[in-house]
This record gives structure tokens, sequence and C-alpha cells, in this order.
């Protein structure tokens, strides 16, 4: 049993719609077996999917082939995430939190005329 690339990828809960799995495939976010492949492409089991999650690269394994999307527990069951990309995800994530930290945040909200200062300023910089 075979499935579309862009079906496996709704069914498996990567993406809320088909279209936009399909715009994602469309725009290279998606590889399978490490080739740049058209929505149609057919998956097996044993392929392995390469996505582009918010900049983060992320690799799994097809596991199975799902028959509806089903729940979130469901879809987890259809596949696996490589270990380097668990280790690859999970150093983005600690980066992210240390950059978040270093970021000043003001105490309060900015106010109608503290955000125009605040857009005056990025504007004269540029």
């Amino acid at each position: 049993m075979e499935h579309r690339l862009d079906r496996w990828l709704w069914f498996a809960r990567f993406y809320k719609t088909r279209r936009l799995a399909t715009e994602a495939i469309d725009g290279g976010k998606v590889h399978l077996n490490a080739v740049r492949v058209k929505p149609a492409h057919r998956v097996r089991i044993e392929d392995q999917i390469t996505v582009s999650l918010q900049g983060v690269v992320a690799e799994f394994d097809v596991l199975g082939l799902p028959h509806r999307r089903g729940t979130a527990i469901e879809a987890s069951a259809q596949y696996r995430e490589t270990s380097t990309s668990l280790d690859r995800r999970a150093l983005f994530r600690e980066q992210h939190r240390l950059a978040q930290l270093t970021r000043p945040r003001p105490e309060v909200r900015p106010d109608k005329r503290d955000r125009r200062l605040l857009m005056k300023l990025q504007r004269d910089q540029t």
C-alpha cells in the first residue's frame, strides 16, 4: 500500500490541511529520501522524510501508512524522528531559549506614543 506524500503529511498531522502540505512540498520544505519531489509522489514504509519545521530541519522515518486522519496519538505512531534530528532540534530550542533571555524586555507594554517613537527610531536606523 502507498500514499501520496501530501496526503501522508496531512494524515500524520504535520500540516492542518492537504493544501498546506502541498504548498510546503512545492516550496521545497519537504524532501523524500533526500530528494525534492512532487506532492503526488508515493510514500512507502521505511522511506525517510525531511521537513523544515519553523526553520529547523527535522528527519522522520515512515513506520506506517494511516488509513485516515486520526488522533494525534494514532498519527505519531506512523513515524519516528531520527536521533540526529532530535539532537539538532533540542540544540536549536536551547539556543532560542538563551537568545530570549538576553533580549531586553520592557516591564510594561509601550503605549501609543512610545510605539511611535520606537518606529521612528527603527526607520532612522535603516
